[in-house]
């Protein structure tokens, strides 16, 4: 009788981990949004993008829109749409903006927000 008793508790035990165990998240929705291009001249590219990627710098990276590397607060920049910044030898870098405001977040670490538009501007420092 014990050993039923231990063998039907211990199923028991199962079926509860397993209902308890990690649920399987269902895929994100897909967002729309636009990034605008800028270089030094001012001229302006729009491109549109929708993704379910969890953030923006996932999706550029992707598309092959921006190409970067790996920095010690993220991905670093290097060119975007083909135009290249140097900071060593020209004093460029590549400005992320949301909706206009001066990003206080990394391309890589901005969840992608429906119908926002970031942008990447050229500029040159002082």
């Amino acid at each position: 009788m014990k050993k039923i008793v231990s063998m039907l508790l211990a199923l028991v035990m199962l079926f509860a981990l397993t209902a308890c165990g990690a649920k399987e998240e269902a895929p994100a929705e897909a967002v729309s949004f636009k990034v605008i291009v800028t270089d030094l001249e001012g001229n302006e590219t729009t491109f549109e993008y929708t993704s379910s990627a969890s953030n923006v710098g996932e999706v550029l990276v992707a598309e092959g829109l921006v190409v970067g590397h790996d920095a010690d607060y993220g991905l670093y920049i290097d060119s975007v749409n083909g135009i290249a910044a140097d900071w060593d030898n020209d004093q460029t870098y590549w400005a992320f903006y949301i909706n206009g405001e001066y990003a206080t977040t990394g391309i890589g670490e901005t969840p992608i927000t429906a119908d926002t538009t970031y942008n990447l501007t050229l500029t040159k420092g002082e």
